[in-house]
């Protein structure tokens, strides 16, 4: 029994626990430029054994407002390593991408605080640069059409129910954040998985904002939409929603 033992120790030992990943160093720093000069930061992760010849899904990440900058890294604080870690260590190989907010601006360009608020009738020049960019990628990249997805975080939650409600047969599913959307717009993501989070105890994006959109949808006609409302939890929702294996696991398992 002690040779045994002995033997199980060893084994173990010999084991090289995983690394932990290094998000800055897996991504690639780029810039999108637009026809007019208009340029925008963003960070993309590829699979190590990318092949032009498979299609690959996408996942785009919107960050909140404590990440906007110029840095090209901030970014990627909140989510972005859950996101790709899942993806390597489960082996379901995804394009990653996430852009960068500069300061001052905004994804949706509507107070955070309020009640509610109605879809602004065209984008902000950020999310329009955010359009433009996916366009590019799917040109740059092979990228399976029927697996985009989209994910943001307070003012990427933001994002996240304005890209979805102005592009809404662009995305297989989305995965919000404590974010507020459009409750006139519901009617045109009835068909699409949505997976909403919110902390039951927010109080810069109140908790009723996550449940009007989801009440909505659901008024509306839509059987795809996801509630999970963490209890005793500010703000800093992201933290448990995003380290849930569970919610990346949907995410990606769904397709249009």
């Amino acid at each position: 029994m002690r040779v045994l033992i002995m033997l199980a120790v060893m084994a173990a030992s010999m084991v090289k626990a995983a690394e932990p990943i290094r998000i800055r160093e897996i991504t690639t720093p780029k810039v999108y430029q637009s026809a007019s000069g208009e340029r925008l930061n963003y960070r993309i992760y590829l699979p190590s054994d990318y092949d032009k010849t498979k299609e690959y899904p996408l996942v785009l990440l919107l960050h909140g407002a404590g990440e906007r900058g110029d840095n090209n890294k901030s970014q990627l604080v909140h989510g972005a390593t859950d996101i790709v870690a899942y993806s390597i260590n489960h082996n379901e190989p995804i394009i990653f991408v996430a852009p960068q907010c500069p300061k001052e601006e905004q994804w949706v360009n509507v107070p955070w605080g309020g009640a509610s608020h109605t879809m602004p009738g065209k984008p902000s020049d950020s999310m329009r640069l955010v359009i433009e960019l996916l366009d590019e990628l799917r040109g740059a990249y092979s990228i399976d059409s029927h697996r985009m997805y989209v994910t943001g975080l307070s003012m990427g939650g933001y994002g996240t129910w304005d890209i979805i409600q102005r592009k809404p047969e662009m995305f297989a599913a989305a995965f919000v954040v404590c974010g507020g959307g459009d409750t006139g717009q519901a009617p045109k993501l009835i068909k699409m998985p949505i997976l909403v989070a919110h902390g039951e105890l927010d109080g810069v994006v109140k908790t009723h904002r996550a449940r009007d959109m989801v009440a909505a949808i659901k008024e509306a006609g839509g059987q795809s939409i996801r509630y999970i409302e963490y209890k005793d939890v500010r703000h800093n929702v992201w933290k448990p929603a995003y380290s849930d294996e569970k919610n990346i696991k949907w995410l990606l398992a769904q397709q249009k």
